[in-house]
Formats: C-alpha cells, sequence, structure tokens
C-alpha cells in the first residue's frame, strides 16, 4: 500500500509556545498506521543482531549472493520503505524494487518473481532511496582532507590550497586524489558528483583525474578546468578529452567545462556545446554575470556555485535563463564565503542542489550537508518570526531537503532523464540505508531518520547503474590497502614538493 501523496497540502497546526511559521502537516492517521503495518513485516529482520550475527540467522551466505547479483540480469530489493522521490509515483511503506539491465524496471509492492529469475535482496528494515548527488566537490583534494580544518577561504584557502599544494601536484598525485575521493563517497552513499577539477597543470593531469573516476566506477560530470604553470592548454584541451572520453552518452562520465564567470570562457563553452559549470558566484562578481546574460551567453542548465548575497535582478537573471543552484552551506557558513542562499533560490523560484566544496576544510558526507540545508533555513525564517515578522515563507522539510540531494542534484548535473529518482526506465543509482541499527531505530519517520538521524555508518549497500559498489557495510572490488598506500605516498610528495608544513596535533 502506497502512504498519500508526499506533497499534498495541508494546513499546519498553530503552535502556541512558538514562532507562528507554517512547517510540515502532521501525518494522518492512515499514514501511521501504514507505516507500521511495513515496519511490522520486517520484525523478523532481528534488529538488535550484529550484521554478522543477522547474516548468520538468516542463513545467508554474502559472498554467493553478490555474486548471484554479478551473474544475473536482474536483482529484485524486496520488502523495503522505499522513498522514490518521483511526486507522480509516490513512496511505500513496503514496496520491492526490480533492476534490469542495470536500469529500474518496476516500483511496487509484491513484484513476483522466483530465485532462478533474478538474485532477490531482502530489503526489510532498510530504506531505498535514489543515490545521493554533490554538485561541487574538488575531488583532486582528497589527498588534502582535513588539513585546513580551521581556515577561511582568505587568506588561508587561497595560500595554502590554492597557491601552495595545488601546483605541486604530478598527475600520479592527481590520480590519487580523485580515485579515493571517489572511492569515499560512494562509500558514504553518494552515487554521482560533479567533479570541479582545477588541476589541470597538464593534459596528463587532465588525463589522470578521468582515469581515477573510471577506474572508481563512479557515476560523475568532469568539469574540466584550469591548473598552473606553462603547459596548461586549458581550455582548448577540452576538444581533445571530447574525442577521447566523451564520445558516447552512454557511459558514467559526462563533460562540463568549469569557469569563472569570464566572457572568453562563456563564448568558448557556447562553441564546443558543453554546459558551464561557474564557481565563485558571489555579489563580488554580480556585474559579469549580468554582463554575461545582456551577451546572451547564458544557457538552460548551466550550473552556478554558491551564489552568495546576488541581488534579485541577478536571481531573476538565472531564473529566466535556467540556471541551476549549488549550496554547499556547511563550507560556506565555516569558510567564509557567507551565508548559505537556500531562501534566496527558494523565493526566486529556484529549488537548489547540494554540495561538499573541499574536504581539507570539512566532511563530503551528504548526511551532514542535507542537516545544515535543513537546520540553517529553519533558523533563519523562525529568527524572522521571533522579530514580528509575518507571512513567512514555510519552512523546509526532511522530504525537501532530501529532494535538493537527490533530484534536484540530477538536473543540476544535467542527468535527471538517467538518475535521481527510483523511475522506472531510469538507471539503477540506488542506496539502502540500515534502519534497524542503534542509532535509528525504531523507524518512525523515513524521510526524517534519513536526514535527521543517519549518517555514513547506515549505508549497507550502494548501486551505480546496476552494478553493486557497496555490499553488507563493504565496498566491492576495491583494494583498500593499495588505495591508502597510493594517497599516502602521494599526499607525502605533494607536501614535500610545496613545503607546506602540516600540523597533525594543531
Amino acid at each position: 500500500m502506497r502512504h498519500d501523496h508526499p506533497m499534498k497540502p495541508a494546513t499546519p497546526d498553530a503552535c502556541c509556545c512558538g514562532p507562528d511559521v507554517s512547517s510540515a502537516p502532521a501525518p494522518s492517521r492512515r499514514a501511521l498506521l501504514t507505516a507500521s503495518a511495513g515496519l511490522a513485516a520486517g520484525a523478523a529482520a532481528l534488529p538488535f543482531l550484529s550484521d554478522s550475527a543477522r547474516a548468520q540467522a538468516t542463513g545467508a551466505n554474502a559472498d554467493g549472493l553478490l555474486a548471484r547479483m554479478r551473474g544475473q540480469r536482474r536483482i529484485l530489493l524486496k520488502g523495503g520503505v522505499v522513498l522514490t522521490l518521483d511526486r507522480g509515483i509516490g513512496d511505500f511503506a513496503q514496496a520491492d524494487v526490480l533492476i534490469e539491465d542495470g536500469k529500474i524496471r518496476e516500483v511496487r509492492p509484491s513484484v513476483a518473481l522466483s530465485n532462478d529469475d533474478a538474485a532477490v535482496i531482502d530489503a526489510t528494515n532498510r530504506i531505498v532511496v535514489p543515490g545521493f548527488i554533490d554538485t561541487h566537490h574538488h575531488f583532486y583534494q582528497g589527498l588534502l582532507r582535513s588539513i585546513l580544518t580551521n581556515g577561511l577561504l582568505n587568506p588561508d584557502y587561497s595560500r595554502d590550497i590554492g597557491n601552495t599544494l595545488t601546483p605541486a601536484y604530478a598527475p600520479a598525485d592527481a590520480y590519487a586524489g580523485v580515485l579515493v575521493t571517489a572511492l569515499g563517497m560512494i562509500d558514504m552513499g553518494t552515487t554521482t558528483a560533479v567533479d570541479t577539477s582545477q588541476v589541470s597543470h597538464t593534459p596528463e593531469h587532465s588525463d589522470a583525474c578521468i582515469r581515477a573516476l573510471q577506474e572508481s566506477g563512479m557515476r560523475a560530470v568532469y568539469a574540466y578546468w584550469r591548473g598552473s604553470g606553462p603547459d596548461m592548454r586549458y581550455p582548448q584541451d577540452i576538444m581533445r578529452l571530447q574525442r577521447t572520453y566523451f564520445s558516447s552518452q552512454d557511459q558514467l562520465l559526462t563533460l562540463a567545462l568549469g569557469a569563472v564567470l569570464d566572457t572568453n570562457v562563456f563564448t568558448y563553452a557556447r562553441e564546443v556545446g558543453v554546459r558551464c559549470v561557474s564557481h565563485g558566484v558571489s555579489n563580488n562578481t554580480e556585474r559579469t554575470l549580468l554582463e554575461l546574460g545582456r551577451a546572451g551567453l547564458l544557457r538552460p542548465g548551466d550550473e552556478y556555485i554558491h551564489c552568495t548575497h546576488l541581488s534579485d535582478t541577478a536571481w531573476h537573471l538565472l531564473k529566466d535563463t535556467g540556471a541551476r543552484i549549488s549550496i554547499a552551506a556547511p563550507i560556506e557558513m565555516a569558510m567564509g564565503h557567507g551565508l548559505p542562499p537556500i531562501q534566496a533560490a527558494l523565493d526566486h523560484g529556484i529549488r537548489p542542489s547540494l554540495s561538499s566544496d573541499v574536504d581539507a576544510t570539512m566532511a563530503q558526507d551528504p548526511f551532514t550537508i542535507m542537516r545544515a540545508a535543513f537546520t540553517l533555513q529553519r533558523l533563519m525564517l523562525l529568527q524572522r518570526a521571533r522579530g514580528g515578522e509575518q507571512n513567512l515563507p514555510p519552512l523546509l522539510t526532511c522530504r525537501d531537503v532530501l529532494e535538493f540531494a537527490t533530484i534536484e542534484g540530477a538536473r543540476c548535473a544535467g542527468l535527471e532523464s538517467k538518475v535521481g529518482t527510483l523511475t522506472p526506465g531510469k538507471e539503477a543509482d540506488i542506496v539502502m540505508l540500515t534502519a534497524d541499527r542503534l542509532n535509528v531505530w525504531p523507524l518512525n519517520n523515513a524521510p526524517g531518520a534519513v536526514v535527521n538521524v543517519m549518517n555514513p555508518s547506515n549505508v549497507d549497500t550502494v548501486f551505480i547503474a546496476g552494478k553493486v559498489k557497496k555490499w553488507r557495510g563493504n565496498l566491492v572490488d576495491v583494494d583498500a590497502a593499495r588505495v591508502l598506500r597510493v594517497v599516502r605516498e602521494a599526499r607525502d610528495a605533494v607536501v614535500r614538493r610545496s613545503g607546506f608544513q602540516m600540523n597533525l596535533l594543531g
């Protein structure tokens, strides 16, 4: 049985002890009973056992089932709580998801298939969601995780990351950074991301980044960007990259041109026929944005990152030209970019996507990013209400933020026809989240649990294009020891060449 439509409007209850701000409607008795029935059906999953004990108790052979999944063109996820994020299909307290030839074939209760027809995966006490999508991350900086946790954008990041460490990267270092970032993202449930690269010192650096993305098995938009030094070939080398790596549309990697707001670069992107991914959009660069608009160089689907403190004129331009917005709320708050423009985007009719930016300072964890967006928007509106302001916009709900991290991310990446919702016909980028853990159980509200309660430890299984990339809490076909060694050696080489002084205990 399907839930009531999640976006159905309702009149909010009045609250006598706080600000008068619209919030999410209370669940109906029918919805609560439906959810309870779905959870009761999964009670036999032994929620208080460890993963290994649960596998033994159910008689499951993890390696055997994993091998069966690889050998089958059909995989059936059976009996999970399914959040499709497709408003036309709705969500289910208990349903099945059929994957066939890497795509979603059916989403409904009681798909009838035998074990001979499909690899059947018990999804009891799992929340099944589309893979999370991060629309702005500098992958190559995986070597630099936590190296600048207290830093500001200026002067710290510009001095240490931009001008000291990044110029010291060799192609092998770029490869190692991108690989560990991509694998770390998959491990945390992120199946798609936009790699805002910024390390193309030579064509070999770009090749190394793309090779690492290919090896990881992640879905990614490679936003080719400039590097530094005399051998840089930006932006012209994008033509070679198109021919060499991106001649097919039927692959996990797609191409865009990363850029600051610059007339020459946007003109070149229009000539080449690729989307622009524009970094550092703010009130400081707004004048150039308006000039690009007057020149007719902005195109639907171009991505704009940060967008802090823009005027109404700039927001109207972005809306009218079909812009996609990426907000990195935790980084923007911590590093001094400015107030994350979640409400400004919503006020102008743009639903934003979410991104992590740099894990030199903060985690690439999608749960942290969702919670930051949720809490910040509500804080700002509740403060306005306490100041006596009336007729305020609605508070974000957990479902809103989950959409930002999935379908809005897909739209921002230009991939909404392929991923972002659990819609039959789309590619099977799917995450199964464990609800029967002590940090989540009992499960009373699925979207709320995903956004406000869970963390990366709850990511049980990850599929990308129907291929299992994480299974029962562990990445599949990843030589972790090799990756750790390669990354450590690359980090040491970059630090040594740059002369940067790390402070392990600082």
